[in-house]
């Protein structure tokens, strides 16, 4: 969805508009494709995805992705003076909340059906 929010805003700049707004480099080598990218320019690749095949280690990461991307809608809410952007962003805020709440939902569950006594909780498929 932002890659869809991204280029309706870009998909009728004029040169000047590019050139003014900052957009020339990316413009340059994308033109207004999208290229998912960090906002720092770092493109977007597999290495920051966390997965570890442990139930509790999964879950923690993935409540952490949740709230890493809650934070990102939040700061483009904080720069973003478009209502058509301010609701979509609205939108993917609020069911990053609701992903947030859910996995913290499962992770409890996880835990009641690991080894409550190891600190570190256990995979009774693998450690026994």
């Amino acid at each position: 969805m932002i890659g869809t929010i991204v280029h309706q805003l870009t998909r009728n700049l004029t040169e000047e508009q590019i050139k003014e707004s900052g957009f020339a480099p990316y413009f340059i080598d994308h033109t207004t494709g999208i290229y998912p990218t960090a906002a720092s320019g770092s493109p977007w690749n597999a290495a920051g995805i966390g997965v570890k095949g442990d139930v509790i280690a999964d879950l923690t990461e993935d409540l952490a992705a949740e709230q890493k991307a809650r934070v990102t809608y939040d700061n483009i809410l904080r720069m973003s003076d478009d209502p058509d952007v301010t609701d979509a962003i609205r939108f993917l805020r609020a069911r990053e909340v609701v992903h947030f709440q859910r996995f913290g939902e499962g992770l409890r569950l996880a835990k009641d059906r690991l080894d409550e006594k190891n600190v570190y909780y256990m995979n009774p498929a693998f450690d026994h």
